[in-house]
């Protein structure tokens, strides 16, 4: 039986951070599905529609990494991938109590499905999504945090030229 995993994230936009653990997780798992998340309580820059497609230009090369939106529950969502584990990247201790939070509800929703921690490399521990569109907004580079793909997009929404 294949080892499928699930990395969710809002992904708004995807960083080298976010890169690293998905890189990462293709090694560990035979499939590996990147599942975008309207998360209710941000406010994205990118619609979902945007952010899947800049993560799939990104993670073309990863030949067992797919990349999907999904609305609702993560445990649905892994269940209908028959994934056993759920990958999340961690930058720092702040990070951890957030996280474990929803490891835990998801266990009361279903103890069969693991949740991975998975330390992010130490160049990216500082790295956020809201740090980059901080950056990206007052016209800094943006270059050594996203794939160049990614801070065209940047540039695009806030009509930096």
């Amino acid at each position: 039986m294949a080892s499928v995993a699930v990395c969710p994230g809002s992904f708004d936009p995807i960083t080298f951070g976010h890169i690293d653990i998905i890189k990462r997780a293709s090694k560990v798992f035979d499939k590996v599905y990147i599942c975008v998340l309207n998360n209710s309580s941000k406010n994205p820059l990118f619609t979902v529609e945007e952010r899947v497609q800049l993560i799939k230009d990104v993670t073309g090369e990863f030949g067992n990494v797919e990349v999907e939106e999904f609305h609702g529950l993560l445990i649905d969502y892994a269940h209908s991938k028959n994934a056993s584990s759920i990958v999340r990247g961690l930058r720092a201790v702040s990070d951890f109590e957030y996280e474990m939070q929803i490891t835990s509800m998801n266990r009361v929703l279903d103890e069969s499905i693991e949740t991975l921690f998975m330390m992010t490399n130490n160049q990216y521990s500082f790295l956020s999504s809201s740090i980059v569109k901080e950056v990206a907004k007052y016209n800094g580079s943006v270059s050594e945090l996203v794939p160049p793909v990614v801070e065209q997009a940047l540039r695009v929404k806030f009509q930096h030229t």
